[in-house]
């Protein structure tokens, strides 16, 4: 299937899929598991996809979370849609939903898996490779081939809280337009990373977004809601769904961002968060020191947005604290 048919919205007949050995006809659900690999104890450890078809021609879109183990907002915001049963009785296309690809990094509360290596910098994979590379591989192999359109939900790591953001590809011209219909609060052109999930499939002419909001080892209702509400923007655009959902007043497009960093290290306490509109020179924070004889503002250097806080209490010199959105770009 040409992928240029997600603008003209033109799509071939639903045709019988064959995934894992496993046949999937026009109009069926089905769960598919993948074995990736075993645990040192032998179990089988299996990603599994959740496929839902219809009938009627239509784009098949993929919604991937937690391809980093530590971003549960990502896991939480498939499963909820699936919950919530819109993804069943489509009116056409196709959705296959993976709440959790990165199942060793969720066991072990970490955003790699167990070898230290990053799954998310490790497409297209090897099926002979590293665990990550493995993972990987299996998800372009098997999914990608049928996949039109793919949104891969993430969160802020490392204590950081992402504002709901979505980045997108800007040579990608369908890329841009799906952020558009997202409308997450902050839309973001972003070159993509080598080896990653959103590097592979503008390669392959797959129109992705990728959202980011909250943050690692949490869930975090405005963040899941945000998501989920995008899904269902992108679903009911292709006609695919007859459910709505709200209309966000206006979305940032953000041309340019950067990092305010700590100058010392110390206790850290924001005084403004993700999602405030802030002036140049506004105080954003404060560093101590545990002795209660020092203190440093932190202020911000430009006007604009932040779409990105640290919630770590204690911080090193040039630990990232706010990432702002620059409204002179």
């Amino acid at each position: 299937m040409s992928k240029e048919k997600s603008e003209a919205k033109e799509w071939d007949e639903p045709q019988q899929w064959s995934l894992n050995q496993h046949i999937i006809e026009p109009g069926e659900s089905s769960e598919v598991r993948f074995n990736i690999a075993r645990l040192p104890s032998g179990s089988a450890v299996h990603v599994h996809a959740m496929i839902h078809r219809s009938d009627e021609p239509g784009p098949t879109v993929l919604l991937l979370g937690g391809v980093h183990g530590d971003e549960i907002c990502g896991v939480e915001i498939v499963r909820q849609s699936l919950e919530q049963g819109f993804l069943e009785d489509l009116r056409c296309g196709s959705v296959i939903a993976i709440p959790l690809l990165n199942i060793y990094g969720f066991i072990n509360f970490s955003r790699e898996v167990p070898d230290g290596k990053d799954v998310n910098r490790s497409f297209p994979g090897n099926s002979r490779g590293s665990l990550a590379s493995r993972v990987a591989r299996a998800l372009t192999r098997k999914i990608l081939p049928y996949t039109d359109v793919a949104l891969d939900f993430h969160t802020g790591g490392a204590s950081r809280y992402n504002y709901p953001q979505v980045r997108y590809s800007e040579k990608s011209e369908s890329s841009k337009k799906l952020a558009e219909i997202f409308a997450a609060p902050f839309t973001i052109p972003k070159s993509e990373i080598r080896g990653s999930f959103r590097r592979e499939t503008i390669k392959r002419g797959i129109p992705t977004l990728v959202y980011e909001g909250g943050e690692a080892l949490r869930l975090d209702g405005f963040a899941i809601e945000r998501g989920i509400n995008g899904i269902k923007r992108v679903l009911k655009h292709y006609e695919m769904i007859s459910e709505t959902a709200p209309i966000p007043a206006s979305t940032t497009i953000v041309k340019a961002s950067s990092w305010v960093r700590a100058p010392e290290a110390g206790l850290f306490r924001w005084s403004k968060s993700s999602g405030s509109k802030i002036k140049k020179g506004e105080p954003l924070g404060n560093i101590h020191d545990p002795y209660g004889s020092k203190k440093i503002v932190v202020s911000a250097p430009s006007s604009g947005y932040i779409i990105g806080h640290n919630n770590a209490p204690v911080v090193n010199v040039g630990d990232a604290l706010f990432h702002l959105a620059n409204l002179s770009a």
